[in-house]
């Protein structure tokens, strides 16, 4: 599954890491977070590195539908329902100022954007109250919204709150500006190098699979942070949702539409080469924890195309995101990181404004300079039984999930023959769980323990990857690390002769 966004864009070749090197602050992640906060810090003349597992935006950034919004769906009124309104307020004008500046960013480097409305709106009668505290809860926080009956969208609706003038882009349009700028301020940008681990402590160490590199600072901008000081994987659930772009015949919708109640629907278009396409996404779920994310992207593809006469998928693809417990991102300094190491996550699907936002606390942080007023307020944020209760829920889920994974693998054990093409299983071998798929005829058989916390894996039959779904760390059929938590792979597993000889082709 690829996005629109990157299946037109183009990977270049990395740059050798130099191993040894000393630098100001290391950035590690490569998407908008990281991007952005690199930027920011090399304009103050500092020396920094970013360094990127896979290649600049190849995660969340790459896969968002990328709508730079001050209007988060139902964003306002959950998070009001757990914090007082200056919180709220807060949160409202970090995004203000994050979105503020990477508008000023695109228009100086040429990135393209749109000016769209953005609209909440309820597709069930009962979503209508939410659609009513949104609109309090904005207008409380200082966003000019409004309430109407009357959408562009081919289906009921049952209200809708519109926030006027807001903006769209092809995000990859943005990552490819920003890197430039990197370059172009003496920054360094590193990709195919993944960090292992960093040491806190005297000279921040960043041990990478291509040789270690020193610090002053570390940014851990990496969607969930590797490492588990402070843990967040206990304070954040991931999300994994799906997009599907069309090519639709007639007239397409030209505001960005978001539902408020479930099953969740997202909408805009989106012009690529020239051409204009409708994007549609939604069916979130918790990382893992869906026994068919395919029957997911299907059901997505039914939707359009009842509803858009003529639709024609061109794209089908999917991000991951994390959900804060208290509905606010995680940023700035990271617990036992002697006060050198920071943090972005949590941004729940949200990261076009909050990200930038990050970068400028973050900076803020590094350069000593006086921080807005929202960065205090957001710092200052306490928690309240709600969060405890939402937290404590997830963590029975998590440990539902591992029972559900070690005693479903013991009472599986592997058959003779491999799983059908395109499909795989999680069995026991001997007293160790042991995950094999059978994807374009090579057969894999892997670890099925999660190197982070243990979880067993889950097949994902939308992308053909193994998933956690304990805290979302994510593998490739093969075992290779593709995002989360963990910070290595799944180990290859001997499956033995007499087991080799049954699977015709081999592969192994």
């Amino acid at each position: 599954m690829t996005s629109l966004w990157l299946d037109h864009f183009p990977v270049g070749l990395p740059v050798p890491l130099r191993d040894g090197a000393r630098y100001d602050d290391v950035v590690i992640g490569a998407g908008l977070a990281g991007l952005c906060t690199a930027i920011m810090l090399a304009a103050a003349g500092r020396s920094v590195a970013v360094l990127e597992a896979r290649h600049r935006g190849a995660v969340t950034t790459g896969n968002t539908t990328a709508k730079l919004s001050l209007l988060h769906g139902s964003k306002l009124s959950a998070l009001r329902r757990h914090h007082p309104a200056p919180l709220a307020r807060a949160y409202v004008d970090a995004n203000r100022d994050g979105q503020s500046w990477l508008l000023e960013f695109c228009r100086a480097h040429a990135v393209p954007l749109e000016i769209r409305d953005a609209v909440s709106y309820a597709g069930t009668e009962s979503g209508a109250s939410t659609i009513d505290e949104e609109i309090e809860a904005c207008t409380e926080a200082g966003l000019p919204v409004v309430r109407t009956d009357e959408t562009e969208l081919p289906v009921p609706t049952f209200g809708a709150v519109v926030l006027a003038d807001q903006y769209q882009c092809n995000p990859m349009d943005v990552v490819s500006a920003l890197a430039t700028e990197l370059l172009r301020l003496g920054g360094e940008l590193y990709e195919g190098v993944t960090v292992t681990d960093v040491s806190a402590f005297g000279t921040r160490t960043v041990e990478t699979d291509h040789g270690d590199v020193e610090a002053e600072n570390v940014v851990l901008a990496t969607g969930m942070p590797f490492l588990d000081r402070g843990l967040y994987f206990t304070k954040l659930s991931p999300l994994r949702s799906y997009a599907l772009a069309f090519d639709v015949p007639g007239e397409l919708p030209q505001a960005m539409y978001l539902s408020v109640d479930s099953p969740s629907r997202s909408v805009r278009t989106a012009t690529v080469n020239g051409a204009t396409k409708l994007l549609v996404g939604g069916n979130g779920h918790e990382v893992g924890r869906h026994s068919s994310p395919r029957d997911l992207v299907t059901d997505l593809e039914e939707w359009t195309q009842s509803n858009f006469p003529g639709a024609r998928r061109t794209h089908a693809w999917s991000a991951q995101d994390y959900s804060p417990h208290n509905h606010i991102p995680f940023v700035g300094k990271l617990p036992r990181g002697a006060r050198h190491v920071y943090i972005a996550t949590g941004f729940d699907k949200w990261g076009m404004s909050n990200a930038p936002a990050a970068a400028l606390r973050i900076t803020g942080e590094i350069l000593g300079t006086e921080l807005p007023d929202w960065a205090r307020v957001l710092g200052r944020r306490l928690t309240v039984p709600a969060d405890l209760v939402e937290g404590g829920l997830e963590g029975l889920s998590v440990a539902g999930e591992t029972l559900r994974g070690w005693i479903g693998a013991e009472l599986s054990p592997l058959p003779d023959e491999p799983p059908a093409a395109g499909e795989a299983l999680v069995g026991r071998r001997g007293v160790a769980p042991v995950a094999i798929s059978n994807v374009d005829g090579r057969v894999c058989a892997v670890s099925a323990v999660c190197p982070h916390l243990g979880g067993v894996v889950t097949w994902n039959n939308a992308e053909s990857s193994w998933d956690c779904p304990l805290h979302g760390s994510r593998f490739a059929a093969n075992g290779d690390r593709l995002e989360g938590p963990a910070t290595r792979g799944l180990s290859a597993v001997a499956l033995g002769a007499d087991a080799s000889e049954r699977i015709a082709g081999g592969g192994v």
